[in-house]
């Protein structure tokens, strides 16, 4: 499963827009009886998770690496006040 195989306007969705998409595609298949018609659905859903996952991460890693260099930036501020 690979999420290039999406359509290019869903992989450049944000988080919360793939989220609300996969929300409804999850209420189209507990509305569905005949789930035999639905794995094209399925299979979409799965790869808009694992984007989703994707995406996070970078998400997480972007914050991580931001607050990181703001702690560091802090302490070294700390230290010049001492060095004076």
């Amino acid at each position: 499963m690979n999420e290039k195989n999406l359509p290019d306007d869903i992989a450049s969705k944000s988080l919360n827009e793939l989220t609300d998409l996969a929300d409804e595609i999850i209420k189209n298949l507990e509305n569905e009886n005949n789930l035999e018609n639905k794995s094209e659905d399925y299979t979409n859903l799965l790869k808009i998770n694992r984007l989703i996952e994707k995406k996070f991460q970078k998400s997480f890693k972007e914050i991580s690496d931001k607050t990181n260099f703001k702690i560091k930036d802090i302490k070294s501020n700390k230290n010049e006040k001492k060095a004076k």
